[in-house]
């Protein structure tokens, strides 16, 4: 891939959804939105090559893509579904530098077009795993690849999912506004699942070449603190900002120089984020008084580790008995793995390894990087540094991000015999 390529795909994953999202309230319509977006895409991929990149790549293409809009209102006047005509008086009014005021706009829009475009592919007319993959992928930029990771499920199928979902939107041309009080619980749900996802990729990139994605981090916590000022006795959405908030104040510990990813126990502590700590703490406290669900269960993990010094004096008998509670409301071999982790944190690496060993039976970890590592870690305890060793192969052909595929290798040379 060119150096240009590389920047296109660079902006287009952090500002996509942005994108999309000014694009449909422009439009009015989501599919017409994603079109133009697209298009704006193809024309940086042809441009950019030549021309160089310009100084405000996001802005480009947002201005690109409202020029196209204002071509295609202006070829298919007779069409129902038209540019709002005061958004075409401002466009084609334009005078000087057309992209003078697009930073501005860009500010202005977000975060509340990604809110109302959240909501909008979070429609309960789609199943729950088509809301969540949809809005995955138009907001959060995420690949097929990405969401099925996140799904666990095979990426054909993710693919079918967007595209019956994206049928269905447009076959009831729903409003690009914020649902009615009255309906949001029943999106509820599924936005925290998406919003919470959008900040796992950020947390741990599927791919690439980068460990992690602050962006998105970013833009999920800024969905999910606007969520809390919508919803504000909803204890789940308390505990999906703290849950956030939380991890968030690791990610300038999780990476070295060089952007090679620092495991937990090797991370400076004194690097974490105490401002999004206390915030996190703050969040926990209004969610637990409200409430308890898995997010809320997840955010008092995530606080354990955000008390604690050092891995040692981490208390890993609460980690092990949050998990339990989680599991218990929540079963999935992903919390059943991360149970086993806290188990031998706090019982020895025999009892780990001996939770973990079943899971391999679990088809969603059949092709699991995590699972390998946890055992090669465990092995690695134990002195079984050969197994350990094949473990960490195992793990590093399994995964798709060049950081973590890199971390594994080097754990896997540690574990060499003698």
């Amino acid at each position: 891939m060119s150096v240009t390529s590389a920047a296109v795909e660079a902006v287009w994953r952090i500002e996509s959804g942005r994108l999309v999202a000014a694009l449909t309230r422009i439009t009015g319509d989501f599919a017409a939105a994603e079109d133009l977006a697209q298009d704006a895409l193809e024309r940086a991929l042809r441009q950019w090559p030549a021309d160089g990149i310009p100084q405000r790549p996001a802005s480009w293409l947002m201005a690109t893509a409202k020029h196209l809009a204002v071509d295609a209102y202006r070829r298919r006047l007779t069409l129902t579904r038209k540019l709002p005509a005061l958004a075409l008086e401002t466009f084609t009014q334009q005078e000087g530098d057309p992209m003078a005021d697009v930073d501005e706009q860009l500010d202005s829009i977000v975060p509340d077009d990604l809110l109302r475009l959240v909501f909008l592919t979070c429609h309960p007319a789609l199943t729950t795993e088509s809301q969540v993959a949809l809005t995955l992928r138009t907001v959060g930029g995420l690949t097929t690849r990405e969401i099925a990771r996140a799904f666990l499920v095979p990426e054909p199928t993710v693919g079918q999912r967007i595209s019956r979902a994206k049928r269905t939107l447009a076959q009831r041309h729903e409003p690009f506004e914020l649902p009615p009080a009255a309906e949001l619980p029943a999106r509820l749900g599924a936005v925290l699942a998406t919003v919470y996802l959008i900040f796992n990729e950020g947390y741990a990139a599927t791919c690439g070449d980068e460990w992690t994605r602050a962006e998105l981090c970013h833009d999920a916590l800024r969905l999910g603190r606007l969520l809390a000022t919508l919803q504000p006795d909803e204890p789940e959405v308390h505990g999906l900002v703290a849950l956030m908030e939380l991890q968030a104040s690791r990610i300038p510990a999780r990476t070295g120089p060089g952007g090679e990813p620092v495991l937990l126990a090797d991370q400076d502590r004194r690097r974490w984020d105490q401002l999004l700590i206390r915030r996190g703490f703050t969040a926990l406290e209004t969610a637990d008084a409200l409430g308890t669900g898995p997010y809320t269960l997840q955010a008092a993990i995530a606080a354990c580790h955000a008390r604690a010094a050092s891995v040692g004096t981490t208390d890993w008998r609460r980690i092990v008995a949050l998990y339990t509670v989680l599991h218990h409301l929540t079963p999935s071999p992903v919390v059943a793995l991360n149970r086993a982790v806290a188990v031998g944190m706090a019982e020895g690496p025999e009892r780990g390894l001996a939770l973990a060993a079943p899971l391999a039976d679990e088809p969603a970890l059949s092709a699991s990087a995590e699972l390998p590592a946890v055992r090669a870690t465990f092995l690695q305890r134990l002195g079984h540094h050969a197994e350990a060793r094949a473990q960490f192969h195992l793990a590093a052909e399994r995964t798709t991000n060049a950081r973590q595929r890199q971390l594994y290798l080097r754990q896997a040379d540690l574990s060499a015999p003698g």
